[in-house]
């Protein structure tokens, strides 16, 4: 099983940036993206559940965030506008067998996580 995650990068604050995910290995349910910035903790960002093609968001990202599915299977993508220099961090991709409620959806206990894109945004 392999999560490959794209497309950070360096941005000014109030550009955009596109993350992408693709997971090979085995079909996916619930595929998520998370941050981790220096010294804090790891935190979700967006979720997505084949299921319905259900979407979640953290309160911090909603509104200029979206994760939606790509063509291809167990790929998702991030469309990160109006970053913010706060939003910097690594963020990392992870995938799970199951399809996860919305709670447990926000919590980094994912069955496969990718290596992490850092993002960066400059004031």
């Amino acid at each position: 099983v392999q999560l490959q995650a794209s497309g950070g990068g360096l941005v000014q604050a109030g550009g955009s940036l596109r993350l992408s995910c693709a997971a090979s290995g085995r079909t996916f349910n619930t595929m998520a993206w998370f941050r981790q910035a220096p010294g804090k903790e790891r935190e979700f960002v967006a979720g997505f559940r084949w299921s319905g093609s259900s979407t979640y968001y953290a309160g911090s990202v909603k509104g200029r965030f979206t994760i939606a599915r790509g063509n291809a299977e167990n790929t998702v993508y991030l469309q990160m506008n109006s970053l913010k220099p706060e939003d910097t961090a690594v963020y990392y991709c992870a995938a799970d067998r199951r399809n996860l409620i919305a709670t447990s959806l926000r919590v980094p206990s994912y069955d496969y996580w990718g290596q992490g894109t850092q993002v960066t945004v400059s004031s």
